[in-house]
């Protein structure tokens, strides 16, 4: 089964709401998105020194999937379902985002 690792960067638009963006996502967004079979984990970061070129936000979702092109079909009608439902935020500014398929993975070196 291929891997891939989608990146989301993503700020708030409100700097003053910013606490009920991060509770929107982590709560109401990030489980709507892993609804989409083939998804297997959701990580969100804080960029500790943001700047104009970077965003505040980064989330990592995981993918494992045989059939990448029915994965992305299944994820874009879920994500076009839940924003017909009112389910996703004014606050959130995607500022880029892409998908990366693993080619290679190398474990933690042993501790002597």
């Amino acid at each position: 089964m291929a891997k891939w690792l989608l990146l989301v960067e993503t700020n708030c638009a409100d700097k003053v709401r910013e606490a009920e963006f991060n509770e929107w996502y982590d709560k109401t967004h990030l489980p709507d998105v892993l609804e989409t079979p083939g998804f297997v984990r959701a990580t969100r970061y804080e960029n500790t020194q943001p700047s104009k070129e970077r965003a505040k936000f980064l989330a990592l979702y995981e993918v494992e999937t045989d059939d990448f092109d029915k994965f992305l079909k299944a994820n874009n009608e879920n994500i076009a379902k839940k924003r017909a439902a009112g389910r996703f935020s004014d606050l959130m500014v995607i500022v880029g985002g892409c998908f990366y398929k693993q080619i290679s993975s190398v474990s933690r070196r042993k501790e002597k």
